[in-house]
């Protein structure tokens, strides 16, 4: 076990759970023998799900009662220290796990994170960075609702995590990082906005800076790392969760409300699966919270087992991909 990467899994979080986290589990494991699972939560009820479709070589089951409900104010869930939320991130706090996963109440995750990781020395906030996809492959964007407010500083050091993430998940790709802002003049956005423009512009070092990037243009592929404040990153986040359900609902509504739509949809049947496939939110399933000295990866509570399954694929590129290290080194 010495020589595999520890995933501490938060079993019994968000919907459909622990079925799909196991589910989760046993898709991703599939030919592989470098990762180990410490997994949390109630061991009588996980048994039953894991039946003999995972190796017992390959995880642990560490027994609770107790879990984080989804209902449960952040600071209600962080109160109770035997929670399989809790046990999970404690786990990495101790070093007998390498990163943590959990696809259940976020702002309890983040709560219970921060009581028991340090920050990176030198970064004053974490940040909440997900996967977007762009007409070329996929963007980092951060910060995605951690932060409200953002200083100067803190859209920086968002910049320099977000340009380590990137080379972490995709390191045959050149990280180009972009601030999200009203316009593509120098003289557009707020003095926060523009402070933060000058002080990237002078970091050609360790940052591709490109400048900015307009709501409108954050798929174009041009860029693929968007910093901005995490107020005004969860709204662009919800708004294209929104218009991305609207196509898809408005689409199949449309080729199957008579019978030329259907015959149009048999026909275009392998580019309609493309085109599903391309907007299928379970592909860019996990968050992360960086900034602390040890990954924290949320799921979306409402995925299936794929979804969760391709969160435990970001938690393995993370980790083979050194991204702590890798901040260390450009934040220093």
């Amino acid at each position: 076990m010495n020589s595999k990467f520890i995933i501490a899994v938060d079993a019994m979080g968000g919907e459909n759970s622990p079925k799909k986290v196991i589910d989760g589990i046993i898709n991703f494991s599939k030919n592989k023998n470098d990762i180990f699972f410490k997994i949390f939560g109630n061991k009588q009820i996980i048994e039953k799900n894991i039946s003999n479709n995972l190796n017992k070589d390959n995880f642990q089951i560490i027994h609770t009662d107790e879990f984080v409900k989804d209902e449960d104010t952040p600071l209600m869930g962080a109160k109770n220290k035997k929670t399989s939320m809790w046990l999970a991130v404690e786990s990495v706090k101790n070093k007998e796990s390498d990163i943590i996963v959990s696809a259940g109440n976020t702002g309890a995750l983040f709560v219970i994170a921060k009581l028991n990781l340090e920050m990176i020395e030198k970064i004053e906030k974490p940040a909440l960075s997900g996967l977007w996809p762009n007409k070329n492959g996929m963007n980092v964007v951060l910060d995605l609702g951690a932060n409200i407010e953002c200083s100067e500083k803190n859209l920086v050091d968002f910049s320099i995590m977000g340009t380590s993430l990137f080379k972490a998940l995709f390191p045959n790709e050149e990280p180009k990082v972009a601030l999200l802002n009203i316009g593509s003049e120098a003289s557009k956005g707020n003095e926060i906005i523009k402070n933060t423009y000058n002080k990237l512009s002078t970091l050609s070092k360790n940052i591709n800076f490109k400048g900015y990037v307009e709501g409108n243009n954050i798929m174009s592929g041009d860029v693929n790392v968007i910093v901005t404040d995490g107020f005004t990153g969860n709204i662009a986040l919800k708004t294209a969760e929104g218009t991305s359900n609207f196509i898809t609902t408005e689409l199949k509504k449309i080729l199957t409300s008579n019978f030329m739509g259907k015959v149009s949809t048999f026909i275009n049947m392998k580019n309609l699966k493309i085109f599903k496939n391309k907007l299928d939110p379970r592909k860019y399933n996990g968050a992360i919270l960086i900034g602390l000295k040890s990954p924290v990866v949320k799921s979306h509570g409402s995925t299936d087992s794929i979804g969760f399954s391709n969160s435990l694929s970001v938690c393995e590129k993370i980790l083979k991909g050194k991204l702590i290290e890798k901040i260390k080194e450009n934040i220093d």
